[in-house]
């Protein structure tokens, strides 16, 4: 074979090489975008239950605006996250002023009782498993997007095309913890 042949072949598979990269990229790119947006269809569920969570309370805790002020502002806070890095921000925060409101439930029993403020805390309890489950998926699908335009050679092709690593969707473990346990009803 004449150098000239193994030279276009050399380079007719560099050219493959990295259309095939680029393509897998793209890929991994969409199916993440994906991923981000089931995470938002979960949060915004939530996020609609809590004008009917906070009427339900507002009947039974008279003293209590202060914290139902909070739930409000955080939910509009998270509402308007456009990205990974705001939302873990907006959930902490949202999180904190929840945990504060389920917390009201202790200090009025007849609230505590109440079937629709019962029935929402349990649609909040099955989006909050939702919304695991997208994030665990999301960060799985940041995980292999930043692997790949990361490792060698296919960093030089993201770097060519601007291929950014994405954030992952981090909420903080302890106040997750306590956000969405259930109190306990006396019958």
């Amino acid at each position: 074979m004449k150098l000239t042949n193994i030279i276009l072949l050399l380079l007719i598979i560099a050219v493959v090489y990295a259309v095939m990269t680029y393509n897998n990229i793209v890929g991994l790119r969409h199916k993440l975008l994906s991923a981000w947006s089931d995470i938002e269809v979960q949060l915004k569920k939530r996020y609609n239950l809590i004008p009917a969570l906070v009427e339900t309370i507002k009947g039974y805790t008279k003293h209590e605006s202060e914290t139902l002020e909070n739930v409000i502002k955080a939910r509009n806070m998270a509402l308007s996250a456009h990205d990974a890095g705001d939302a873990s921000k907006a959930e902490a925060l949202y999180k904190s002023s929840v945990s504060g409101l389920f917390g009201l439930s202790e200090a009025y029993p007849d609230l505590k009782a109440n079937e629709n403020f019962i029935n929402l805390q349990n649609q909040l309890q099955a989006i909050e498993g939702d919304i695991e489950n997208a994030r665990r998926y999301y960060n799985a699908t940041v995980r292999d997007y930043n692997a790949k335009i990361e490792s060698f050679p296919a960093l030089y092709i993201a770097k060519q095309f601007n291929f950014a690593p994405y954030e992952y969707f981090e909420v903080d473990e302890a106040i997750e913890a306590d956000v969405y346990k259930m109190p306990k009803i006396d019958l």
